[in-house]
Order: C-alpha cells, then structure tokens, then sequence
C-alpha cells in the first residue's frame, strides 16, 4: 500500500488534529498502512463508543492531547513532531451543537484553524498544509446544482457560517505567508478541502443521521429524522480521504498549482434525500424503515438542497469518486452489524474497507492508485 499517492507518504511526519475523531481516526489508519509516522493532536476521544479506541491507534502514533484554541500549545507540539504534512480535522463538526453553543463552535473553527495555521508558518519542516472544512460553507441559495470552489462562502447556521469563516482563514494566510515563503524561505502548499456528508463504519456522534439509524435499529426503535426531504451529497469516509492525501502530496511538490480551495464530493446521483438513505440503511440491515419526523428542531435552519461540483477535482488532481451510494450504504452497515456481533473485528475489518477500496480504486483507474508493475488492481 505503500506506493499510493506516489509514495509519498511512507516516512514521512504527518501531524493529524482531531484523529480521535470519525474521519480523524479512518485517516490516522490509513496513513500508518501508507508507512507514515503521524502525530496526533486532540482535545480527547470524542464520544462514547468510538472508532479511535477499538483500533488501538494510541500505541501506534504520537497522541497528544491539546485544544487548537490554544495557540501556543499548538505550536509547541508542532514545532516537537517536525511534520512535512500537516491535516487538520479538528473542529466542533455538528450544526445543532452549534446552536447550543455558538462561540465554542466560532472559537473551534475559526480561531483553532487560525491557530493551526500560525504554528504551520512557524515550523520550518511543513511542506504542505490541508484545512478541512465542509460542503456547507457556501452560501446556501438552495440551487440544484452542485456547488463549486469560487462560489459565495455563507452560512445561516453558527456551525456554516464558522466554517466559510475558516476558508477566509485560510484564504488570507495562504496569500499573507505561505505564497511568499516561511521562515525558513520553502514555500508550503495550503489547501482548504469541503466534502460531502461522510458515511462510514466507527461514527457514533449524536444528531447523524447513520448513527442514528443504527442505534435505532439495533435497539428496535423508530428512527428519529429531523429533515426527511432534505438532500445532500452523501459519501463513503474514505472518499474524502483519498482527496486529502493526493492534494497533500501534490501540495509538497507543487504549492502554486495546487494551493487553494477543492471539492471532493460524490457523483450526481449520490445527491439523495434523508428518507432515501434511511431506507438504504434498513434494508441493508435487514428490517422495514421506520422513521419518524422530530418536530424539536423545525425551528433550527438548515439547508433543504445541498450538492458539489467535484470537475476541478477530477481535471486537475485526476481525482473522482470510487463507490456509488449503495455500496457506501453497503459498506458502513456491513461494519457496524459485524462489529457489534464482535468488537475484535473492528481492526481487521477496518483494514480490509481501506484495502477493499484501493482494489475498487484501482480498477477505476484513479490517479493515486495506479496499478502495480504487473498490471494487476
């Protein structure tokens, strides 16, 4: 596995901020399959169960516990790890929380990505900085088509609106510092990068939607949904990643080229509705969807219609999805049935997803997983 995205990644210091999360944790495994030595920054494990702990990533990384509000402690334990790759995830990553507690969320986002970058300006090793954002950093006009990276940033919720804050972030850091070089006089890649809505095994946050379902169903309860009607770009975790460790690589190479704001959603037809994947859900696990609506939050907004425009990604980083809905639904299921029959599958399974997708990866003839030297996927 090592020689995907043009090796780059086999030993080479990454620093990772939230990998305690759902897609911090999915990423953080991965990079140690490519041969990378990762370095850890959170502010603890984020829920209850997790991902981050059944995979015994702790005893495999540097995990150091820390909150990006903190910018000193930032760039303390950036400056000890000395990565040439810098990710950062860590975020108050829920639109509802963000009502409860707007300025938590605005300081999370806003400040700890300022916060992220000002410690990466500093620390001579970075090659190549990758902020995570969302797709709901654009100003939301409930347009049926897919967003794209020079479209208006906006938000109506704290949780968007902190979000399209972030890219300005990043946006004026890239110009102000990274474009004219840092202190050590190399210039550093900076990308921000909005993906769909993830599905994936090892997601247990509250108010999401898969999560939710599970629960529901493993407990026998009606599944609760907020929004039936609403539409989103729903995709496999892994999808995203794949984006976020090619434009990495690529950043480290190439920083003029690859600098900026990139997409990685999912095909058009992923773009479904609430009450459509409930259903996909269920019938994967094998029951009837039942789903009833929650009428607490009708008062909260939150976009009806929301897609991407993925065509910078796919012309300039040969980049594109791997799976279509029904096999991202097919996979998620497939890993909470089986590792909640046994928890001691959660390595293996979560490894075989990783490897399962490259195959799939491969055959499709994406640009970071080419074929071996034989020619076999």
């Amino acid at each position: 596995m090592t020689q995907l995205f043009d090796s780059y990644y086999a030993g080479r210091r990454v620093f990772v901020t939230g990998h305690t999360g759902f897609k911090g944790s999915w990423l953080t495994q991965w990079l140690l399959l490519l041969g990378a030595e990762v370095t850890g920054y959170s502010i603890g494990v984020p829920t209850q169960p997790s991902l981050y702990e059944p995979l015994g990533l702790s005893g495999q990384i540097q995990d150091v516990r820390g909150d990006v509000r903190r910018s000193q402690d930032v760039q303390t334990a950036m400056a000890k790890a000395a990565p040439e790759v810098v990710i950062h995830m860590a975020a108050q990553a829920l639109v509802l929380p963000s009502y409860a507690d707007p300025l938590t969320t605005f300081e999370t986002n806003v400040m700890g990505t300022a916060n992220v970058l000002e410690a990466a300006r500093h620390c001579p090793s970075v090659r190549s900085v990758v902020i995570v954002t969302t797709d709901k950093c654009y100003a939301n006009n409930e347009w049926p088509y897919g967003y794209r990276e020079a479209d208006a940033l906006g938000g109506h919720d704290p949780y968007s609106a902190s979000k399209a804050a972030a890219e300005m972030v990043v946006a004026s850091y890239r110009s102000s510092f990274f474009d004219a070089g840092n202190a050590s006089g190399k210039r550093t890649g900076v990308a921000s990068v909005r993906s769909g809505n993830v599905i994936g095994g090892g997601d247990w946050a509250a108010d999401r939607l898969v999560p939710d379902c599970i629960r529901a169903l493993a407990e026998g309860h009606p599944i609760i949904v907020r929004n039936p009607g609403s539409v989103r770009p729903w995709q496999h975790v892994l999808e995203p990643l794949s984006g976020y460790l090619w434009l990495g690589a690529l950043l480290a190479r190439d920083p003029a080229t690859y600098g900026g704001a990139w997409n990685f959603g999912p095909n058009p037809e992923s773009a479904v509705s609430v009450e459509q994947v409930v259903s996909q859900v269920c019938q994967v696990w094998g029951g009837a969807a039942r789903f009833e609506t929650a009428t607490s939050a009708q008062a909260l907004s939150e976009a009806g219609i929301l897609r991407l425009d993925c065509t910078k990604a796919r012309s300039q980083l040969g980049w594109h999805p791997v799976y279509d809905m029904g096999e991202a639904v097919h996979q998620t299921v497939t890993w909470y049935r089986s590792t909640m029959e046994d928890a001691g599958r959660a390595v293996p399974l979560t490894v075989r997803n990783i490897s399962d997708y490259v195959q799939a990866a491969r055959a499709k003839g994406v640009s970071w997983a080419p074929m071996d030297r034989g020619g076999r996927v």
